[in-house]
C-alpha cells in the first residue's frame, strides 16, 4: 500500500527545514491513467501509466529554488531537499518570492461540491477499446471518408495533496475521461482531416461515442475541396470551436507576471473598455465537474468568484503571490505550479456574456466574409496585441455557407478586435473557457 501524499508532503518540507530552508512547500502528486487505441477496427495501442511524483520548493531569504522526482523513499527525500537548499543558496535573489501569510490561506469551498472525481471505478480497457471502435466506425460510415486516422478513449485518476511550512495543507483528487476520433476524407493533395472529441470529470457526461465518430467524418468531408479565400478586408466569425482562442489572448495579456514585466498590452488600462459594454467575462473556480474548477490555488490561497472584465471594462489581474508583490496588489489565488516549478498565474474557469443569436444569425448578419473552424500557428505581440493567424474554414455569400477555405491568414489588432466581438448563443456550458461564437468586423485576410 502506497504513502499517504500528505506524509510525504510532510516528510519534504520537514527535510527542507532541517537542510537549512527558511520556508518550502512541496505537492506529491499520485495517479494512473489509461489509454486505448483502436485503427481499422483492432486495437493499435494500449498504455497504462502509474506513479508519484514529487516536488518541493525551498526559500532562503528571497532565494528559491524547485527539485522534482518521482522516488519517494526517505533517502530521496533528504537527498532531494540538501540538494534543494544547495542551489538556493546559489539563486539570484528575489524581493516578491515568498509563501503566503498563514492568515492568507484557506479554503473557497466544500471539496466535495465541486465534483472532480468519479465516484466509478476505473473503466475496463474493453469498455474503452469498444467505445474508441464505435467512434471509428461511425466516422467511416460517412459518405465521403476514405479512412479513420485514429479513435482513442482515456481515462485517469489523480490524487494531489499541497503544503507548505506556514501550516497549509489541502487536497485534491480529480478524473477525466475522453474520446476523440480524427477522420480522412479524400485522397492525394485533395485530402482533408478534421476531428472531434470531448473530455468529462464523469465518464457518464461524455458525448455518444457515434456522435462524437459521425461528427469528426461530417467535418473532414465539408471540407473537401478547399481553396483560398479572396484577400481584402473582411468581416469574420470565430466558430464556437475556436472562438475561446480570442479570450484566450485576453487572458494571457492579463496575466499579471507579463503586466509586472511591462509585456502586456493591456498594461495600464485597469478600469478601461476592453469588451463591448454588453459583455463580461466571469471567473468561477468553483464550477462543479469542471477541469478548472479547485477550491485554492498552488499556493493556498482559497479561490473565489469574480469578475474579470465587467460590463465590459477590465477589472483586474490574474495574481499569483509574487506578481501581485511586484505590482502592489492583493493576489487574486490564480497561482498554478507543477512538481518541477514555481507558481505562476493562470486563469480557472471563465465565462463571457452569451448573445441571443445563433451562429447562423451571425451568419447572416455577417453576410459576406469567413467562418473559422480551424487555426494554426500564431503570431501575437505582446505589447501591442497585433495579431496574425493562419485559418481554414468557409467563405459565406449572402449569408449562407459557400465553399470550405484554407491556407489563408487572418490579421488585425486584439484591442479594436475584442472591443466589437458580437457574441452568439452556442456555447458550451461544461467547458473550463465558456465562449460562443463570435463575429468581428474588418479584419484583413489574405487569400489568393
Amino acid at each position: 500500500m502506497s504513502e499517504p501524499l500528505e506524509h510525504i508532503t510532510e516528510a519534504l518540507i520537514s527535510a527542507a527545514l532541517k537542510a537549512g530552508a527558511g520556508a518550502a512547500d512541496a505537492m506529491a502528486v499520485e495517479g494512473r491513467a489509461l489509454t486505448i487505441g483502436v485503427r481499422s477496427g483492432t486495437l493499435e495501442d494500449a498504455e497504462r501509466a502509474e506513479g508519484t511524483d514529487i516536488g518541493l520548493r525551498v526559500l532562503i531569504g528571497g532565494r528559491q529554488a524547485c527539485v522534482s522526482a518521482s522516488d519517494t523513499r526517505p533517502e530521496t527525500i533528504a537527498a532531494l531537499a540538501e540538494r534543494a537548499v544547495a542551489m538556493a543558496r546559489e539563486a539570484p535573489e528575489d524581493p516578491h518570492a515568498g509563501l503566503a501569510e498563514p492568515e492568507q490561506t484557506g479554503i473557497g469551498c466544500d471539496l466535495a461540491t465541486l465534483e472532480l472525481a468519479d465516484p466509478a471505478s476505473e473503466p475496463a480497457p474493453a469498455d474503452l477499446q469498444q467505445a474508441a471502435l464505435a467512434a471509428e466506425a461511425a466516422a467511416q460510415a460517412v459518405k465521403g471518408v476514405s479512412q479513420v486516422q485514429s479513435a482513442t478513449a482515456a481515462w485517469s485518476r489523480r490524487s494531489i495533496h499541497m503544503a507548505a511550512s506556514n501550516g497549509f495543507s489541502g487536497v485534491i483528487e480529480r478524473t477525466d475521461s475522453a474520446l476523440s476520433c480524427t477522420a480522412i476524407a479524400g485522397s492525394g493533395t485533395g485530402m482533408q482531416r478534421d476531428s472531434d472529441g470531448d473530455m468529462r470529470i464523469f465518464r457518464t457526461d461524455l458525448r455518444d461515442a457515434r456522435e462524437i465518430g459521425q461528427r469528426a467524418g461530417e467535418r473532414a468531408v465539408a471540407m473537401l475541396g478547399a481553396k483560398k479565400p479572396p484577400t481584402g478586408a473582411f468581416p469574420v466569425v470565430f466558430d464556437e470551436r475556436v472562438a475561446a482562442t480570442l479570450i484566450g489572448h485576453l487572458l494571457a495579456a492579463a496575466n499579471g507576471a507579463s503586466v509586472a514585466r511591462g509585456v502586456s498590452w493591456l498594461r495600464g488600462r485597469l478600469g478601461e473598455a476592453v469588451l463591448p459594454e454588453a459583455l463580461s467575462l466571469t471567473e468561477d473556480p468553483h464550477r462543479p465537474r469542471v477541469g478548472a474548477s479547485r477550491p485554492f490555488d498552488a499556493e493556498g490561497l482559497p479561490t473565489r468568484t469574480r469578475a474579470l472584465v465587467d460590463g465590459g471594462v477590465l477589472t483586474g489581474w490574474l495574481l499569483d503571490l509574487s506578481s501581485a508583490r511586484q505590482l502592489g496588489m492583493t493576489p487574486t489565488a490564480n497561482a498554478r505550479r507543477g512538481p518541477s516549478a514555481p507558481p505562476s498565474p493562470a486563469a480557472w474557469n471563465v465565462a463571457l456574456t452569451q448573445g441571443t443569436q445563433s451562429r447562423d444569425d451571425l451568419l447572416r448578419e455577417m453576410g459576406t466574409g469567413l467562418l473559422i473552424t480551424s487555426m494554426i500557428g500564431s503570431t501575437i505581440n505582446p505589447n501591442t496585441g497585433d495579431y496574425s493567424r493562419g485559418a481554414s474554414g468557409f467563405w459565406v455569400e449572402g449569408g449562407e455557407i459557400a465553399y470550405p477555405v484554407q491556407e489563408c491568414t487572418i490579421a488585425g489588432g486584439l484591442p479594436e478586435m475584442l472591443r466589437t466581438i458580437q457574441p452568439a448563443n452556442d456555447a458550451r456550458p461544461w467547458l473550463s473557457r465558456v465562449v460562443p461564437s463570435l463575429l468581428v468586423e474588418g479584419l484583413t485576410l489574405a487569400g489568393d
